[in-house]
């Protein structure tokens, strides 16, 4: 399992603090998808073995067809600037569920409620601590085409969006 830290702030004087803690990678907001697969390309690069001490051949980092699933995709990390875009820039967008200023439910809402065509269709996936089936039920009523828990899984969040995508 990787932790990747998501933060909107400069954590620069405090990364070999947080790597220390045991953060894998520490990546900041805005983010696009080409950010988030060298991400996480570089926290599995780190941690894979030499090809000679590997023992089973069936265990296999991060499919890498996954990166051509998502190829020439743009991915929005946060609701700020959809609406600062022309009609179909964006192929999906990763929501936050807790955001400081608006509340990525409330940000759901506010985008789908937009005089757009395509704030209707976009895949929005919820990116969250809150797991239980309650909190599930909430991020689809509030409009969100999935729900994936912290720490979220590389090849979960790549199959996610594979399938919201092409189903759009």
């Amino acid at each position: 399992m990787a932790v990747v830290l998501l933060t909107g702030y400069s954590w620069e004087d405090k990364l070999e603090e947080a790597l220390i803690a045991g953060v894998d990678e520490v990546i900041s907001k805005l983010l696009f998808k080409d950010n988030l697969i060298h991400s996480i390309q570089t926290i599995l690069l780190r941690r894979e073995k030499p090809a000679e001490e590997k023992n089973d051949p069936d265990q296999s980092d991060l499919d890498i067809q996954s990166n051509h699933m998502l190829k020439c995709r743009r991915i929005l990390v946060v609701k700020d600037m959809f609406s600062d875009h022309p009609m179909g820039y964006y192929d999906a967008i990763l929501m936050d569920v807790r955001m400081p200023v608006m509340n990525g439910l409330d940000a759901t809402r506010a985008i789908r409620e937009l005089e757009r065509a395509d704030a209707g269709e976009i895949p929005i996936i919820a990116m969250t601590a809150n797991a239980f089936d309650e909190d599930v039920q909430i991020s689809l009523q509030a409009g969100m085409d999935a729900h994936l828990s912290k720490p979220v899984e590389p090849e979960l969040l790549y199959e996610t969006l594979d399938r919201l995508i092409q189903h759009k």
